[in-house]
């Protein structure tokens, strides 16, 4: 269980984060109303536009491996056409988020606990990282290929990331190489390698059967 003043900590950069949505580039296209009422709803409250998902991880029970919470206008319908939606990011020690995008939004990241080593690569394949300590923000540009490493052997990282989008998207370079069917002998090509060492890459991203 986390201190009370890392729960503090969190409320704050909670409050942080909000405010810097309009930070973000926007990714959605402006509405012709003050909002987007789903088909399903028929009546709207205050209700509506409140969501409690995030209750749990007031207790911020360590995280045993790299977990997201994110709230976009899936998990909140009230989002939808509002150009903003969050996600909490915890990290376990020397855990990663694997490289991957966000294609229709820029993410700001806000580092409130720990420490991450971070980095995006441009359209011209140059890299640019980081390692941020607590306090911290970083800006991924729309779109571009980036990660998040927690290199601490020993301690967790926390952070919350702002995307100008309500429905930000999320392609995983692994997980959409490996794990949807390519053809093994097209991706060793690719990568100039056998079919051996890509099946191999395949199996250990293949998530066990329940």
């Amino acid at each position: 269980m986390a201190s009370p003043a890392l729960k503090h900590e969190f409320l704050i950069a909670l409050v942080l984060t909000l405010s810097a949505f309009q930070m973000t580039s926007a990714g959605d296209p402006d509405i012709s109303s003050d909002f987007v009422v789903p088909p399903n709803v028929t009546a709207v409250d205050g209700n509506f536009f409140t969501f409690t998902g995030m209750r749990a991880l007031m207790s911020l029970d360590l995280p045993t491996a790299f977990k997201v919470t994110k709230v976009s206008a899936a998990e909140f319908p009230a989002l939808d056409g509002q150009s903003v939606s969050m996600a909490v990011l915890e990290y376990s020690a020397g855990s990663v988020n694997p490289p991957h995008t966000h294609p229709r939004a820029s993410e700001l990241l806000f580092l409130l606990y720990g420490s991450l080593q971070v980095g995006f690569v441009d359209t011209t394949n140059k890299l640019f990282t980081q390692t941020l300590q607590s306090g911290d923000m970083f800006i991924f540009p729309k779109g571009l290929v980036h990660y998040q490493y927690n290199a601490n052997a020993t301690d967790i990282a926390i952070a919350l990331s702002a995307f100008g989008s309500a429905n930000a998207g999320t392609v995983s370079l692994p997980a959409s190489v490996f794990t949807t069917g390519i053809d093994s002998g097209i991706l060793a090509k690719s990568f100039e390698t056998n079919v051996s060492t890509i099946e191999a890459l395949k199996l250990g991203l293949t998530p066990p059967k329940a």
